[in-house]
Order: structure tokens, then sequence, then C-alpha cells
């Protein structure tokens, strides 16, 4: 009772000194006019995020994820019950746009019913990873879901070191991002190496391109592919800048530039200004590091996109992989302009934006996504809460941030086993759709088993909402019977029991 008795007086003092300078101030009118009440104000609207995304947001109504979406990511990384009981909230028949995947009473996949079927199933790409152009090091992803590209720098060192774990527990790829491959990429997991207009981690002392800094990179580290970043759905056709407090010692040893000094990424890379060079760039890459070589980008212009399937179908250089970004969803433009010039079965086609989600993914599948890369999925599943702090360097979790004290609450060895299983689950479930749908593998998916509601009870199917043919999108027919086979690789059970005598078929 004596704190107590001394306590109230120095908070009133406080509060009367406040309140005080503010009547005094004249920056701000609602505080010279009303101090405490305005006080109130701010701090309301400083949490104001908080309040809306645990109390008053309905479960569908936040963005980019919603709670449902969120709570799913956050079961499956825990491994607990992701399922929804009493059926679906969501206003299916008023929602355009909504997919309805349609499944298949006697499809040529026969699901197992044992109880542990699915548990952790073996997913890999339909296709082989730069076989199409004979590429010395051309492979077959394990994994149809992999890491997006997020750089050291945007993402904390326990935060790549996390993902990186993961995808080592998970079998699948992590992208570095185009801030270079760092020590915290070094933990198991096999990466895709992104190039950025900066060139970071294989640039000389000018910052130039250096392909001797690149192979000696490469031939350091376990990176089975690269990855021309052209755009990204985040900053379409721009650069960036990393202020130079921000660029410490270690961020300015993993990207070859001095410490303390502003770090600008140009808009454009310097060593292609076309297509034609771009692709005489690609092919050098590729010859002289064995690795299939891609390109990242937003959709965008369309006009380049033809003049890329173009030049590729009529003078044989080409890319081995795009990673298609942006668009919350991703889109079937490109697969599309390359289905139109005979070229899709010779390229696989990786989908990133919002595609960590099943019913997502298997939209981009049947559009003709190969691979699907997850990022902020794999954010969630290592903590984020969406608090949306990502630009302001203190994010609460310590996953997007430099701040140590932030960081140091990410544990990566919990995390990354996180990671791990949603990586598995969202590869379960695929599966689990894919059988549905009455095919081995979600590659195999076409668009006919996709409707898209209209919002007026009515849909149209998938194919014509993006003016596609029902074969394009698909694998060639060797790359589908060996998927089948790796995927089957005996004959399917799917009854508890065998047939009985009187059985029909």
């Amino acid at each position: 009772m004596t704190w107590a008795r001394r306590a109230v007086p120095a908070v009133a003092t406080a509060v009367a000194a406040l309140a005080a300078r503010d009547l005094i101030q004249r920056d701000h009118a609602l505080l010279r006019n009303f101090p405490i009440l305005g006080r109130a104000r701010y701090l309301l609207e400083t949490i104001g995020p908080e309040l809306r995304q645990y109390i008053v947001a309905g479960n569908n109504e936040e963005r980019p994820f919603t709670r449902d979406q969120r709570r799913w990511v956050y079961a499956s990384a825990k491994q607990e019950n992701n399922y929804f009981g009493f059926g679906t909230d969501n206003d299916i028949e008023y929602t355009p746009g909504y997919p309805i995947i349609k499944h298949r009473t006697f499809g040529r996949a026969v699901p197992p019913s044992s109880p542990a079927a699915g548990h952790d199933v073996r997913l890999p790409c339909a296709k082989v990873l730069g076989a199409a152009r004979g590429r010395a090091r051309a492979f077959r992803p394990e994994s149809v879901v992999n890491i997006s590209g997020m750089s050291f720098g945007s993402l904390s060192g326990n935060a790549v070191t996390a993902l990186n774990k993961g995808a080592a527990l998970a079998g699948c790829l992590q992208n570095t991002g185009e801030g270079g491959l760092s020590p915290y990429h070094r933990n198991g997991g096999e990466l895709v190496f992104q190039l950025g207009t900066a060139y970071f981690g294989c640039r000389d002392e000018h910052g130039r391109f250096s392909l001797d800094r690149l192979k000696d990179l490469v031939a350091g580290a376990p990176v089975k592919a690269l990855e021309i970043k052209l755009s990204q759905g985040a900053k379409p056709s721009l650069g960036g800048l990393l202020p130079g407090a921000k660029v410490s010692a270690e961020i300015a040893a993993t990207r070859g530039i001095p410490a303390g000094q502003d770090c600008v990424s140009p808009s454009r890379h310097a060593e292609f200004s076309d297509c034609d060079s771009l692709l005489d760039w690609v092919e050098l890459l590729a010859a002289e590091t064995g690795l299939p070589v891609g390109i990242k980008s937003a959709v965008g212009d369309l006009g380049f996109w033809q003049e890329l399937a173009t030049l590729m179908r009529d003078t044989g250089r080409g890319v081995d992989f795009v990673t298609i970004d942006g668009g919350e969803g991703g889109t079937g433009a490109a697969p599309l302009i390359f289905a139109e010039h005979g070229l899709h079965e010779q390229v696989v086609f990786v989908g990133a934006g919002k595609l960590g989600l099943p019913d997502n993914a298997i939209v981009a599948f049947a559009l003709g996504c190969d691979l699907v890369n997850v990022g902020r999925e794999a954010m969630l599943s290592i903590g984020c809460i969406q608090a949306q702090k990502c630009h302001t360097d203190t994010c609460p979790t310590g996953v997007a941030t430099q701040n140590a004290w932030l960081a140091r609450g990410l544990d990566p060895a919990s995390k990354s086993v996180r990671a791990a299983n949603y990586v598995r689950t969202l590869r379960r479930d695929l599966t689990k759709v894919a059988e549905a749908c009455g095919v081995e593998h979600p590659g195999l998916i076409g668009t006919d088993a996709v409707e898209i509601l209209d919002g007026r009870t009515g849909s149209t199917p998938l194919h014509e909402v993006y003016g596609y043919r029902p074969e394009w999108g698909l694998p060639s027919p060797a790359d589908q019977a060996e998927i089948i086979r790796l995927m089957v690789p005996e004959a399917p059970k799917g009854g508890s029991a065998p047939p009985s005598a009187t059985a029909v078929g």
C-alpha cells in the first residue's frame, strides 16, 4: 500500500507535466486543444492494426492473408489439426473468382486408404530442370513446393537459417534472394542463387558482374540453379536502396559492398539490354557453370514475353525455367504465350505470389505451373504474425529485421522444424487434391478440373477464363509417364479389403 500511495501522485504528476507540454507545443493542434484525449487517440491509432487483427476483423476480411489462411499455415507448421469444422464460412455462391476444384468419381489415380497414407509424401517436379536444353547439371527438383527468394538483410540471419535448415529437412530448394549467399544459407539446404541487378555476391570492386566470382561461389555451395531477377511483384521494374545505417559488416561481406554506405540496386541489368542479349547471357552462364538458368519476373508488358518466346523458338537459345511473380496468385499469361509457341514442354514454370495455400496452388498447377515458391507463407510458418512492420526494422517476431534483440527471439532450431512441417503438409494436401481429381500428381491436373465462380451462382471453366486449350500447361507425354511411374511405384491399393467374388468391373 505504501508503494501504491507513492506511485499514484508520481503518475498524476507525469500526466500533468505531459499535458502542460502539449498545451504549449505548436506542432499538433489536437494535442494543443485536448492533451489527454489527444494522447489516447494517438495510442489507439498506433495499436489499431493489432485491434483489428485480433478483435474486429472477421476470419476472411484481412489482407494479404486472412485469419483462416494464417491459421491453416500455423497449424500445419505445428503439426496440429488444420481442419475446419462444420463447413466453410466463405460466401462461396456470391464470391466472384472463387475456384471450385472438381473431384472425379472414377479417376485413374486410386488414393490409398491406410490411416498413415499421405502423411509424408514424395512429390518431385514432373519435369527435369535443364534437360530440354542439355544442361550439364540438369536435375529433377525433389519437391514441387520450394522457398521463395528472401534476402539476408531483408530477413534476419536467424530467419534465413531457420528456412535453410527447414529446406534441408523437407528436401526442398531455398532461393537466396538478390542479397547474395550468406553464411546463414549454408545450413544444409540446397539453393537457387538469384542474380539481381546489383550482382551481389558475384561482383567486382567496381560493382560489375564477375563471372569468375560467380563460378567460385557456386562451386563452394549447394547451388542447383541460377535465377536472373528481372522484376518482382513487390517492386516491378524498380531498383532499391538499403540505407548505409543498415549495411552491417555481415551484410557488406555477403553482398560484396562497403559497410556503412548506402547500397543501391539499379532498376536494370548492365549485362544485357534486350531479349536477344538476355538469351546470350543465359547461355553463357549455363555453359560456364553447367547449371540450369532461368528468369524471375512479374508479368507486366506481354510484348516482352512474346519476343522472348519467339527468339527461343527460332534461335534454339532459351531459359530453363520461368518464375512468374506477383498478381497475388500469379497469372496464366506467361505459360499461355509459351504454349502458343510450342515451348511449354521445354520450360519449367514456377509460380509465386500467395500460392502457399492448397486451393491457390492447384489453380496454378492447372494453368501450367510445375513448381510453386512460398515466401510470406514460409515466413508465417516460422513465426511471422502479419504485423506488417517489415519496412520499419521492428518486426516483433524477429523474422524481417536486423535488430539483434528482436532477432534473438527467433530460435532457428525449433522454427526450422515448423518450416519443414509446413512444406510437407502442403505437399501432402496437393497430393490428396490431385488424387481426388483422378491424377497421380498436381502437375497432371488440367484446366477442366477447375471452375471459377462468377459471384452470381454461375461458373466458368478455367481454360475459358484464360483462353487455354485443354492440352496446354501439361508436361510432355514422356514426362507424364515418368512422373506417374515415380508416384506409383507399385499397383495402387485403394480399398481396405479386396473386392468380393461378386464385384463387377
